[in-house]
């Protein structure tokens, strides 16, 4: 089955992207990341070293631009300015790379998105010929927004950044992904298999996170599972499941021609 996911017109077998924060070590970091089956992968330029550090270890030394998509993001930053700046230190860092990961917060304690920001950002961001992938709410009037500035992709949270809450408004997500013409990705909240997997269900285009496989107690194990659970959330969603029926039993086996039937 020929199923990719097409971001800024280049195509990924992987509907999984993950992050590389919060791991023990730089091994396993790339034990989960290679276990996840991951292509893109988010690298936080103001807490991982990318080059920026010549006297330190570097991310790219095990995942290396020529093995991955790397998605340099701004997490950290609370203005428009300050993620613009982020983005164009990583565009020098990595040779001209465009696409980048958008985010800009609200608060210290809910880490949820300032639309007003991120949509300033976005602006300021595209007219720069960056590709945009943005981190916003899951408002769908701000998606549509988004999309229209020129964001390649949308990415609503499910919920808060690391609470692993699952999806909490899985109608918002489901008007967002009616409205908008680009990949909507489900950002944030992720905090188990089967969370990723409603998330697919429900027909998005995939899934990022970072500490439900960082915060877990295997991580490898964790990226595993994370891998398999957006695989099979995604077929389920092609195959269209069954329509719920209330109160309205059916047996799964035939009954016609069956001994003491009354039909043949």
């Amino acid at each position: 089955m020929n199923d990719k996911l097409i971001i800024a017109g280049k195509s990924y077998n992987s509907r999984l992207l993950v992050g590389t924060g919060k791991y023990k070590d730089f091994a396993e970091t790339k034990a989960a990341v290679e276990a996840s089956g991951s292509e893109i992968i988010t690298v936080a330029i103001r807490r991982s070293n990318i080059g920026q550090n010549p006297n330190e270890p570097s991310l790219l030394e095990i995942l290396p631009p020529s093995k991955y998509t790397l998605l340099p993001n701004t997490a950290g930053c609370y203005s428009a300015e300050d993620a613009v700046r982020t983005l164009r230190l990583a565009r020098e860092l990595l040779d001209g790379h465009s696409l980048v990961k958008l985010e800009v917060l609200g608060d210290p304690e809910s880490l949820y998105p300032n639309v007003i920001e991120t949509i300033a950002a976005s602006k300021t961001l595209v007219a720069e010929g960056f590709q945009v992938m943005v981190y916003t709410s899951d408002d769908p009037i701000v998606a549509k927004q988004l999309e229209d500035i020129g964001c390649v992709a949308i990415m609503p949270l499910a919920s808060l950044i690391g609470s692993g809450m699952g999806i909490l408004n899985p109608w918002n997500l489901q008007l967002i992904m009616e409205r908008v013409q680009v990949p909507v990705i489900v950002d944030a909240g992720v905090g188990t298999a089967s969370d990723a997997a409603i998330a697919m269900e429900l027909g998005c285009a995939g899934v990022l996170m970072n500490t439900a496989i960082a915060g877990a107690r295997q991580p490898v194990l964790m990226a595993s599972a994370m891998k398999l659970s957006v695989e099979a959330g995604r077929s389920a969603f092609l195959a269209g499941r069954m329509p719920k029926k209330f109160y309205s039993a059916s047996p799964s086996s035939p009954t016609a021609g069956t001994i003491g039937s009354t039909h043949s």
